[in-house]
């Protein structure tokens, strides 16, 4: 859905196919970062997409970390800032322009469905299912077929080929094959674009069951007054090895889904759902289910997220435990990384290192994450609960519980996803794109642009461009010509923003900054390089 906006607000002619006919009402991906509602922001639906939260307007998002069951003494809630927010976004929101964001999945998909009504080059195609995937020297196609949840009327479609204009739509006996440009898989962990590619996967398997219930509750909802108000609560107990039991609000009322380890054989007929709810509570409640799933506790890269016409996105590439938010927006930062590149191409001034540099940029990303955060995490925590126990010495415990809650919700500062090493970045000799960084004003090729305000009083993200941007602050004139005419030249679209080097600006460290479409530094200095038509052939990678 991200992905079909990204291209469509470009002007790219796209189809989207989707088997279900509407939003599947499972509350995953409720986790929206700082750096996500940036992209809904410049996809033009932020507003609806916080009206389109379920909880009240200012509960706050935040979690609580407890030791053994909810009802235990020992529990850390996560602090909030002078707006009321928790969590992840406190700690970094003055260098994103947007507060993190929290509500289901499903309304977050129900918001891009309104907005791809908006694009004209989109078609969408709800109620199909991709069966086939293939390429040629001239374009890639899909079969597709309906779903059996009554398709969404076919209509003919077609994209331009590199050498061949208006491939029709071949029609099959069994549906329907698409040509295009290219082909996208967000298909997810089972996905059959990945699976045409040929493309194998590795990563770490915990070999671990995990139940995910859905369920209403009244008497947990006022048991959990006893908390600060929160979204999420995370049991720890030392026999479940690191891995955690985790309740999670839907609303403010009875609405929570619960993730925790079950047995490998565990099925809604041979287990005691609602008895595990109470070991992970420390107290019995009435409950009533409206889902319960199960899901593998791995983590798996794909080794390549590019063959020729064909990519992969989202879990389609990486799949991990939904520990630490990074899940859903991983996936949407796949998207807006890769969309503005296929863009370029297809505008014919991106070229092919262009479209290489999305694995290049995207693919260690996950692995640090999957590796550093999540398995990391994991094993951090099974070796803290190994050392530390009540029974064993109180007073150790109790210091060490206390330390324990002040560094994990500092630990977020840590993770700052950057493409210093990307070979369409003016990145360091020996830079590398990674997750290990420093939140920092400074402009730095290959890090996120942090917002400032302008001299107009407006944000610097409200006038970046939909292109490149160039930040002329107290800059040359001629170093400002000689990069605006290496821009024209090589034809890249380029907006310059003039201001001064002052009123905060100055933290910038540097008065002309070069920003990607996707809020990326690409370069930064004092004044214009002696080949700025080399720079640009660089960062549009041609």
């Amino acid at each position: 859905m991200a992905l079909a906006v990204e291209l469509g607000q470009r002007g790219v002619s796209c189809v989207l196919v989707e088997r279900h006919l509407t939003p599947q009402p499972i509350p995953k991906g409720q986790n929206l970062t700082n750096r996500t509602l940036e992209h809904f922001y410049f996809w033009h639906c932020v507003d609806e997409l916080r009206a389109a939260r379920v909880m009240p307007p200012d509960y706050p998002i935040g979690g609580v970390t407890t030791y053994r069951t909810l009802d235990s003494p020992y529990y850390h809630a996560m602090g909030r800032d002078q707006s009321g927010r928790s969590g992840r976004g406190a700690g970094v929101r003055e260098y994103y322009f947007q507060l993190n964001e929290r509500l289901p999945q499903y309304c977050t998909e129900a918001v891009l469905r309104d907005r791809l009504k908006q694009l004209p080059s989109v078609t969408t195609l709800f109620g199909w299912t991709a069966e086939r995937v293939a390429q040629d020297r001239d374009a890639a196609s899909v079969s597709v077929v309906p779903s059996g949840e009554g398709a969404a009327p076919f209509y003919s479609w077609s994209a331009d080929t590199d050498e061949q204009a208006n491939q029709d739509v071949s029609a099959r006996a069994e549906g329907q094959v698409l040509r295009a440009r290219y082909v996208v898989g967000c298909d997810g962990g089972r996905s059959l674009v990945r699976s045409a590619m040929g493309i194998d996967r590795g990563g770490r398997d915990f070999e671990q069951r995990m139940v995910l219930a859905v369920l209403r509750s009244k008497q947990l909802h006022e048991f959990l007054n006893r908390f600060p108000p929160a979204t999420t609560y995370r049991v720890m107990k030392p026999e479940l090895r690191g891995y955690w039991q985790f309740f999670g609000r839907i609303d403010v009322g009875e609405g929570f889904f619960f993730h925790a380890p079950v047995p490998r054989d565990a099925t809604p007929e041979n287990f005691d759902f609602l008895g595990l709810l109470h070991d992970a509570a420390g107290f019995e409640f009435q409950a009533e289910f409206d889902h319960i799933g199960f899901w593998d506790l791995r983590i798996m890269v794909a080794s390549q997220y590019r063959l020729g016409r064909l990519f992969i996105a989202g879990d389609a590439c990486h799949q991990h435990p939904p520990y630490g938010g990074f899940g859903l927006n991983t996936g949407l930062e796949d998207a807006a990384n890769l969309g503005w590149k296929l863009a370029a191409k297809l505008q014919g001034w991106g070229g092919q290192r262009l479209l290489d540099s999305y694995h290049q940029e995207r693919q260690p990303i996950f692995k640090e994450t999957g590796e550093a955060m999540i398995a990391g995490g994991i094993e951090r925590d099974r070796e803290w609960l190994d050392r530390y126990r009540p029974e064993k010495n109180l007073a150790e415990f109790e210091r060490a519980w206390a330390e324990y809650g002040m560094t994990r919700g500092r630990q977020p500062q840590t993770y700052e996803p950057h493409y210093e090493g990307s070979p369409v970045v003016m990145g360091p000799p020996d830079g590398v794109c990674s997750i290990h960084g420093r939140l920092a004003f400074r402009a730095e090729a290959g890090h996120h642009l942090a917002p400032r305000a302008l001299s107009s009083g407006r944000n610097v993200y409200e006038e970046l461009g939909d292109g490149f941007t160039l930040l002329a602050l107290d800059a040359d004139e001629q170093s400002v010509a000689s990069l605006a005419e290496a821009a024209r030249s090589g034809h890249v679209p380029l907006k310059v923003i003039r201001d001064t080097l002052a009123g905060g600006r100055e933290q910038y460290e540097a008065r002309l900054i070069l920003v990607r479409p996707d809020q990326y530094v690409v370069w930064s200095a004092d004044a214009a390089p002696a080949d700025a038509g080399g720079l640009m052939t660089r960062m549009s990678g041609r």
